[in-house]
């Protein structure tokens, strides 16, 4: 039996490319365009692997893995994606991902890097893993300093970050209410909680916090959102 992926790109072409890639190795359940529906479509099926970008709306992929690990560890994430930054990649292992690749890498490297992840091992792209083992050795402050504002915060919950991830990319309150599925006063009160915990008094600020923090990526944000 071959092993079992799911695929999310908001690229549809660029999904298609990667099953016409695989198929002859492993067989794909489904491609997606967002990171909710990919993350129902594993609680549904619960593959062996899946291969997600990090730049998908509604939820990112980086929140998506996140999710992805709490209800089935065993699943093997591959990231694809354009992002080199160090404090994805960082990010995304401290999520529990197992490999890490660059869509601008040759086919093959994506083939290996599937087929390794599948035996249980990690894969990282080279010019990837050289930069992480650079950002790595520096002292702690040299790599703050280095990334300014941006990377990682901590600070808020998933629901939390949700939340902001949908306003950040225009959405209004009654469409995040019916994504969430919850009311509009719940909507408006996480929203007022994330404004005052971070300090931020508009949308454009959110959706700034939410791009320096790895939350939206600036192709995901609708004008209204900017």
């Amino acid at each position: 039996m071959k092993p079992r992926i799911l695929i999310a790109d908001d690229h549809l072409l660029v999904a298609e490319g990667i099953q016409k890639l695989l198929e002859s190795e492993v067989e794909v359940l489904g491609m997606f365009s967002d990171g909710r529906a990919l993350t129902k479509a594993v609680e549904e099926t619960h593959p062996d692997l899946i291969i997600v970008d990090i730049s998908l709306p509604l939820l990112n992929g980086l929140d998506a893995a996140r999710q992805v690990k709490q209800f089935d560890p065993k699943v093997k994430i591959l990231m694809l994606t354009m992002h080199a930054d160090q404090v994805f990649v960082v990010e995304a292992f401290r999520l529990g991902v197992s490999g890490y690749v660059l869509k601008q890498s040759l086919a093959g490297e994506l083939q290996h890097a599937v087929r390794e992840l599948l035996k249980g091992n990690t894969y990282i792209s080279p010019s990837v893993a050289q930069g992480l083992v650079e950002y790595m050795n520096r002292p702690a402050q040299v790599r703050q300093g280095e990334t300014g504002e941006s990377g990682f915060d901590h600070s808020l919950s998933s629901r939390q970050r949700e939340v902001l991830q949908l306003v950040a990319e225009g959405r209004s309150t009654k469409e995040i209410a019916s994504i969430l599925n919850v009311s509009t006063k719940t909507v408006e009160f996480h929203r007022t909680r994330i404004m005052k915990e971070l300090g931020l008094k508009t949308r454009p600020e959110l959706t700034k916090y939410a791009i320096a923090n790895g939350i939206i990526t600036l192709h995901t944000v609708t004008p209204s959102g900017v």
